[in-house]
């Protein structure tokens, strides 16, 4: 890190550790519950003679012993700059807590106001550290001694180790206190919305990159991001399809028909070959999104840590890099993976959406595919949710959306081949008319 850069970063990461401290400080004076981090912290401090700093730098150390444990050899020496964070961290938090020892709000409606706000101060402190990139504060550290030790998710890590705190936190004030305290709707409020709030601030705000010499990094992929310069006219076609439509074997046919390359299931060895994922991984998890809701909240994880993005979200951007190169390359066919978005715009391109009605899909399943007939419902239903879900969250356009599609076709109207043959037609005449 060149010493002209590094001023700024540490002036960023110190200013974040006081907005952080300041927030912790109004979680416990709105009384309703504080933040999964300081839960273990903020039961020891009632009981015995410390202050909340102090106890939070207590825990930390453990913390800290913890991933070098784990670590062992692979423990960087850099890190031991946690402890005088820490420190720091606690010396910060006794003195927010002072500063604002004259608030106590009663009612219910101030406190939970108070600890919304406690939410919004303690976001933008974790926004300030992790654009600083100097070190991670113990609780996010021992995450990613896990990850790397264990090869687990850093996401799910992370949920890991906060609901592990908490519950550490319940037993303590349990065993302590005769009751439980410091945990309540506030610390469930912290655990879900300070990592989205984190999320929109990296997202919104952006005066900070300049400041600290960040260069801007694309979280989701945008269209064309890959072709620059001149592009051979190449012609792509597009299958997006209801799963049992047969898209697939309408896509291979269309390929044929046109002398074209077709990719569908090899885009995952070209894949795995370029992202470091194994073929196992993408098969299980490529345009699949099974609840946006859920996804979001493990996506949020992330937010506490900038080295690393979500493992679906890496797996979007490579696979859309793939689809990219192969269009620059050549004339081909291209079923799912959002390839209609990632080449949205391109004159060489026609979009296709292959659908079916239900019965037409699901005797398609039970006969071809081997579903068994009282799961073919739940399969058809769960299938076209998570590819849904998936063009939603990565292109946010809706899937079955005939306007993101230059042609829809019922599939259960016409064989394979007669379908074919229609796309053929249309992809002939939308050629005529760019000639």
């Amino acid at each position: 890190m060149k010493i002209n850069n590094f001023t700024p970063k540490v002036l960023a990461f110190t200013l974040g550790l006081f907005v952080m401290a300041f927030g912790v400080a109004l979680s416990v004076k709105a009384n309703l519950g504080v933040s999964p981090i300081s839960c273990v912290p903020y039961v020891f401090s009632l009981k015995y003679p410390l202050t909340l700093g102090e106890t939070t730098i207590i825990m930390n150390v453990f913390l800290i012993l913890l991933q070098m444990v784990l670590l062992r050899k692979r423990y960087q020496l850099f890190q031991l700059i946690q402890f005088p964070v820490i420190f720091l961290f606690g010396i910060f938090i006794d003195f927010t807590l002072h500063l604002i020892s004259w608030l106590n709000p009663v009612s219910y409606a101030g406190q939970a106001s108070t600890c919304l706000l406690g939410c919004v101060i303690l976001a933008f402190g974790v926004f300030l550290e992790v654009k600083a990139g100097l070190t991670y504060l113990p609780g996010e550290g021992l995450a990613m001694a896990i990850t790397q030790t264990f090869k687990i998710e850093f996401g799910k890590t992370k949920i890991g180790v906060d609901s592990s705190l908490v519950l550490i936190g319940i037993v303590s004030s349990l065993g302590l206190l005769s009751g439980i305290s410091g945990i309540r709707e506030g610390t469930v409020a912290a655990a879900v919305l300070v990592g989205f709030i984190v999320r929109f601030l990296n997202r919104k705000i952006n005066f900070l990159d300049v400041w600290l010499n960040i260069k801007p990094e694309e979280e989701k992929a945008t269209p064309n991001k890959d072709v620059k310069g001149p592009v051979a006219p190449h012609l792509v076609i597009t299958i997006s399809r209801e799963y049992g439509s047969g898209g697939r074997e309408i896509g291979k046919a269309v390929a044929e028909k046109l002398g074209l390359k077709f990719y569908d299931k090899n885009l995952i060895e070209l894949t795995a070959g370029k992202s470091g994922f194994t073929r196992e991984y993408i098969e299980q998890h490529e345009q699949k999104l099974a609840h946006t809701l859920l996804y979001d909240l493990y996506e949020q994880e992330y937010a506490y840590i900038n080295e690393r993005k979500p493992p679906l979200n890496a797996l979007f951007l490579v696979q859309s890099k793939v689809i990219r190169e192969i269009f620059r390359k050549e004339s081909c066919v291209i079923v799912g993976r959002c390839a209609n978005f990632i080449l949205k715009d391109q004159p060489g391109c026609v979009n296709v959406f292959v659908h079916a009605n239900g019965e037409f899909r699901k005797n398609k399943i039970v006969n071809e595919y081997g579903v068994q007939p009282d799961k073919a419902d739940k399969v058809l239903e769960r299938t076209d949710r998570e590819r849904s879900n998936y063009c939603t969250h990565y292109t946010g356009k809706v899937w079955n959306d005939a306007t993101n599609y230059h042609l829809t076709v019922d599939s259960s109207l016409l064989d394979i081949e007669a379908t074919a043959d229609l796309i053929v037609e249309t992809v002939k005449a939308k050629q005529l008319t760019l000639a």
